[in-house]
């Protein structure tokens, strides 16, 4: 039996929760681009199909898993997938050490209830509407750190990298 990939979230916040106005990033923050390329490099990744197909051309070095109920959808780059649980599996067979979960809204929420990482840019900005990430905090998610970048020239919103780890429950029955 293979051992269960650890699986992380990443994700760009706003302030007020969203990800998104409805289609794509709703910022340009090469920062944050950087930094998603650099923690998924050579890593499995777990996407909605949507968000598949507004990323074809990110995937050199990845290996995407779309999570989409068509039973006919074929991705041109990686598997289509159709739970959580299979993405896992898949992942697990292939002795992949993590499995990166890149949005959208639905994968995140079918996700976070078996998320061991969380990688949170927390973007210095308020939407006021559009697609939510799930809600997180204590008790279950520790900060273990955090690095905070002001907006500059080529990056217009302040932001914060942010990493959260689930909290174990050690109690003993």
């Amino acid at each position: 039996m293979s051992l269960r990939p650890q699986l992380t979230l990443i994700a760009a916040i706003s302030e007020d929760g969203f990800i998104s106005r409805g289609q794509g990033v709703p910022w340009d923050l090469p920062r944050d681009r950087i930094h998603f390329r650099n923690a998924t490099a050579g890593k499995w990744l777990l996407i909605g199909r949507r968000t598949y197909q507004e990323m074809l051309g990110w995937f050199q070095d990845h290996t995407p898993l779309v999570l989409t109920q068509n039973t006919t959808f074929v991705p041109s780059v990686g598997k289509a997938v159709h739970n959580i649980h299979e993405a896992i599996d898949l992942a697990a067979e292939a002795h992949a050490p993590e499995l990166f979960v890149c949005g959208g809204r639905m994968v995140y929420a079918d996700s976070i209830p078996h998320a061991d990482r969380l990688l949170i840019t927390h973007v210095k900005t308020v939407l006021g509407t559009g697609v939510p990430f799930p809600r997180f905090g204590s008790p279950h998610w520790h900060l273990i750190s955090k690095i905070e970048h002001p907006a500059d020239a080529e990056n217009a919103l302040a932001i914060c990298f942010a990493t959260y780890e689930r909290q174990q429950d050690n109690s003993v029955e």
